[in-house]
């Protein structure tokens, strides 16, 4: 048996911690053989291989007393980029539970699940739902809405260096006055709608004119500035921080963003620069 999870990409400019999206980069997991002790063999860095990988401590977490078993891990979804690596992994554990024990979860239940333990959903509601998920957590209450996301390209630019969420948070104020909470409110608003009525250029306005967390989280990825002025230039319809970052995401018009790519490369940048597309199935069964 193999599971299957997509990366995702959180916040969309003003969604903070309540918008994400789904992403065709993957973590999969291979169920083998039964065994005395739980078994991950990986080619990732400084991931746990016995019990306490994330997938199993996630796993026992839903059913302390599933059976052990070897399993095989493979990811593409790079670690604290941004691209929510550690919710595919949670995802997973969820789905390796219900699997191994039969629980026959429904994604509403997996996501009440990984929301309580991830803290907001915005990543791990497109890991379970795929496509664009509009999401909220308050008071242990989790409400979501799935919609699908304009057609669009994503290029991607990952750069060469981890940014914990820890110290992307630092970064933000402790408070808002209440005009300025407000604005950033009315801009998130109107970044909802522009993007279930599918007006690309009206939500990349609004993303791009987040009050929440990008005004102080781009000091902390210097490649921000320029992949948004050349993506502007050439006819993009947003650039922002997925995420915590570092990863930079620009909204592009498919007939162009070969060639967006192809500029943001000759930045020079230390990273790599890929295009990506929506995932819309989210976690499966391979």
């Amino acid at each position: 048996m193999k599971i299957t999870v997509p990366a995702t990409s959180a916040n969309v400019g003003p969604g903070f911690d309540s918008i994400g999206l789904a992403l065709s980069k993957y973590l999969s997991i291979q169920i083998l053989e039964p065994t005395n002790q739980w078994e991950i063999i990986h080619d990732l860095a400084d991931i746990p291989t016995d019990e306490n990988n994330l997938l199993i401590t996630t796993a026992l977490q839903v059913q302390s007393d599933l059976q052990p078993h070897r399993i095989k891990m493979i990811s593409d979804i790079p670690l604290a980029r941004g691209l929510g690596s550690s919710s595919s992994v949670i995802v997973a554990g969820i789905e390796l539970a219900n699997q191994l024990a039969d629980l026959k979860l429904s994604n509403e239940d997996k996501l009440i699940i990984a929301t309580e333990i991830e803290g907001h959903p915005d990543n791990v509601a497109p890991a379970i739902f795929g496509n664009l998920v509009i999401s909220s957590y308050v008071e242990g209450q989790v409400d979501s809405v799935v919609a699908d996301f304009p057609e669009c390209d994503f290029v991607t630019f990952i750069p060469n260096y981890q940014l914990k969420t820890s110290d992307s948070r630092d970064v933000l104020p402790d408070t808002l006055s209440y005009k300025e909470a407000v604005a950033a409110s009315s801009i998130a608003n109107v970044a909802i709608a522009a993007l279930l009525s599918g007006d690309l250029v009206v939500a990349g306005r609004a993303i791009e004119g987040d009050k929440f967390h990008e005004l102080y989280r781009q000091k902390l990825v210097k490649e921000v500035e320029p992949i948004k002025k050349i993506a502007k230039e050439m006819g993009a319809y947003a650039t922002y921080l997925s995420g915590a970052g570092p990863t930079v995401m620009t909204l592009a018009p498919r007939e162009i963003s070969q060639a967006i790519k192809e500029e943001i490369s000759e930045l020079g940048l230390d990273g790599d620069t890929l295009i990506l597309t929506l995932d819309k199935k989210g976690v499966r069964l391979d």
